[in-house]
């Protein structure tokens, strides 16, 4: 801007714009004192830039853009909207609206901007030309949004799922140290079938939380995907065990009774039940019920069909007193759940139940 020329305040520039869009039409002085009315009294923090004057000066901007902003009209007036910029801003997406100028295109990109007092905003800039009833470019308008809170959301999101993934992986080395303290404990006492029971147990609990770390920073997870790598090893051709639920969340701390149980119960089926054969089959299917009290409870189904002919009932204490279903109901005690076993026609019959605070 040259020493000889002056800038115009907001208002006087609304005046031009609507003197040079009035013509022989009486109806374009209204929607000029209208559209100053409305850019004035928005929320949305607004300006216009002149692309026929040296250095694209900004002609109009309303009340808050001077609020988001701090400065003054007079300080904005005959300004390039750079005088926001700072050492923290992007020049990458400087660049992109340099380029949208220059092609007179619409664009949206978010920069990191300055106040008057020299605190920062992260603003979501759309920029786009504005041409008059004989096709020839006019203005540039610009709109501003200060998205700062976003901005710092998406970083902590950020930050959380990296700290997830670094417990992720130190979680595992936790397992694969157990299992290794296991097994050569096992060997030294002689002790192998025993360190193989703990080590299958151990390997199920990591399994259950693998899926689940990454929501875990939610604050609940999606019980199906603990359910379904718990199970995987024993369905290996994906055939023999179906689920059924929905998206479903659950605590983070109910986990290890629910992946322990359900380790037990598919080895049990392994062994006696319905994949001990060619033909059985198991199906698991979760969700949330209310319990007799009202209260919000997360209830597992474990069904087996097709299993060996069962001679005789067996009997459910005897059956349920083996160290594997003893510590899973430990488990599921400190839950406050309860695991309940039943001999139907088809085979094995569990119900796994715990209390939520969250759905």
């Amino acid at each position: 801007m040259s020493n000889d020329e002056k800038p115009v305040s907001s208002r006087q520039a609304m005046r031009t714009i609507e003197g040079k869009s009035r013509g022989d039409n009486r109806f374009a002085g209204a929607s000029g004192l209208l559209f100053e009315q409305a850019m004035a009294q928005t929320r949305m923090a607004v300006c216009l830039s002149d692309p026929h004057v040296r250095d694209m000066p900004i002609v109009f901007c309303n009340e808050a853009f001077q609020r988001l902003t701090g400065y003054d009209e007079m300080d904005i007036v005959g300004e390039n909207c750079r005088f926001l910029q700072g050492p923290g801003t992007d020049q990458e997406q400087v660049a992109k609206i340099r380029n949208a100028i220059a092609e007179e295109k619409v664009i949206v990109v978010e920069l990191l901007n300055y106040r008057k007092d020299g605190s920062t905003f992260w603003n979501a800039l759309h920029l786009g030309p504005i041409y008059g009833e004989d096709g020839r470019l006019k203005y540039f308008f610009g709109s501003q949004w200060d998205v700062t809170d976003i901005y710092e959301s998406r970083a902590e999101e950020r930050h959380a799922k990296a700290i997830v993934r670094e417990i992720s992986h130190r979680l595992k080395n936790v397992f694969s140290v157990i299992g290794g303290i296991v097994n050569v404990t096992g060997r030294s006492m002689d002790a192998r079938p025993v360190a193989r029971k703990i080590n299958e147990r151990v390997q199920a609990l990591g399994r259950s939380y693998e899926p689940t770390l990454d929501d875990a920073a939610m604050g609940t997870i999606h019980i199906g995907q603990a359910i379904r790598s718990v199970l995987a090893p024993y369905d290996p051709e994906g055939d023999r065990i179906r689920f059924s639920g929905n998206g479903t969340r659950t605590e983070p701390n109910a986990v290890s009774a629910i992946g322990l149980t359900l380790h037990e119960l598919a080895t049990n089926a392994t062994k006696y039940g319905a994949l001990s054969n060619g033909g059985g089959t198991v199906t698991v299917s979760w969700g949330h019920v209310r319990d007799r009290f009202g209260h919000s409870a997360l209830e597992i189904e474990w069904e087996e069909q097709g299993g060996p002919a069962i001679e005789r009932e067996p009997d459910i204490s005897e059956a349920a007193s083996g160290t594997g279903f003893n510590i899973a109901r430990v488990l599921l005690e400190h839950a406050r759940g309860l695991l309940d076993l039943e001999w139907r026609a088809g085979g094995l019959f569990a119900r796994i139940s715990i209390p939520i605070q969250n759905g």
